[in-house]
């Protein structure tokens, strides 16, 4: 057993049976993928309070803290991951109406995408739609401003609560940033890999829920016709401006091609299968490959988006 291992199993025992922590824990069930090996540790924990207390132990014993969300644009290390891996519960998957302004919806970092724009509909209020064919959470969400449809985040993100897993001494661990702090760009912010999005608040627009639900269905229509179910990380690659990534792998003749157990969907050239069981070499080297073709066949150099842990590279070597 490694010293760090040691440490986590202190942690474990420091922290339990007050919170949900556990040492050694494999992180093939927390991924859409369905790859990757242990964690150190994984905690879940349902309270701001509970939060830092799982910081504050991660600290003391010198150990790293990342955080995932529902795992679905993360891929993880066959190896596992040196880390205390965060998954947030609870209060963190709330969904309210602010008290004071019936058109600004507050929503934790754990509440899933298609969730809140049911929850949302539901209520007669409009600007998330397009989140309901997203399978990711809303802190993952605001981390990269993920959209679809013709919308993203940043289209009615007011404010979002972060918890930076740095701060020392007398800084302030949770920040209120506003959308101009949070930096916006296509799939991108100022999100810090150390951040936790605790919660974010939207502005919206009133809406007949009747006509709502109706885009609900053909939101999710779409998806179910347009892109395969199954084990994927949702789109692998951005697309470079002015074009589509799936454009162009599946005029590389890409479409369908294996390397293990990793597969390009022949239903939609930008998603990559993962076969029960796959690994994360697999899946890393099949978006090697798939840069490295498109790179020669047509000059573009395309850039994964799917977010990894424990894995120090798989861009296209220059």
């Amino acid at each position: 057993m490694t010293r760090a291992e040691e440490r986590a199993q202190e942690l474990v025992r420091s922290l339990e049976p007050d919170l949900r922590v556990q040492s050694n824990v494999s992180l093939r069930d927390f991924t859409t993928f369905g790859v990757g090996g242990p964690a150190l540790a994984l905690g879940e924990p349902t309270t701001e309070d509970e939060l830092q207390r799982l910081i504050d132990g991660a600290h003391i014993a010198s150990l790293p803290v990342v955080v995932i969300g529902q795992g679905s644009n993360l891929l993880v290390a066959d190896e596992g991951v040196g880390a205390v891996v965060i998954v947030l519960r609870g209060l963190f998957a709330d969904i309210r109406v602010d008290e004071h302004d019936p058109l600004v919806l507050s929503a934790g970092g754990a509440v899933k995408l298609p969730v809140l724009a049911r929850r949302s509909a539901a209520l007669g209020l409009a600007g998330l739609e397009w989140a309901v064919g997203v399978p990711g959470s809303v802190g993952g969400a605001v981390r990269m401003n993920a959209g679809g449809h013709g919308s993203d985040m940043a289209a009615n993100l007011i404010s979002a609560s972060v918890f930076d897993t740095t701060a020392t001494g007398d800084e302030p661990a949770i920040t209120i940033r506003t959308l101009d702090e949070l930096q916006f760009g296509y799939r991108s912010s100022s999100i810090q890999p150390s951040d936790i999005v605790l919660s974010a608040r939207f502005i919206m627009t009133v809406r007949e829920v009747s006509s709502a639900e109706d885009q609900l269905r053909d939101i999710v229509r779409w998806r179910r016709e347009h892109q395969p179910g199954g084990a994927n990380c949702g789109s692998v690659f951005t697309n470079p401006p002015g074009d589509s990534a799936g454009r162009l792998i599946d005029q590389a003749g890409l479409k369908g091609h294996r390397i293990g157990s990793a597969q390009v969907s022949e239903k939609h050239a930008n998603f990559i299968q993962a076969d029960p069981g796959a690994s994360q070499r697999d899946i890393s080297a099949l978006i090697v490959y798939v840069q490295t073709v498109v790179h020669e066949r047509f000059g573009v150099e395309l850039h994964a988006e799917v977010q990894t842990l424990g894995i120090t590279s798989y861009r296209r070597a220059s």
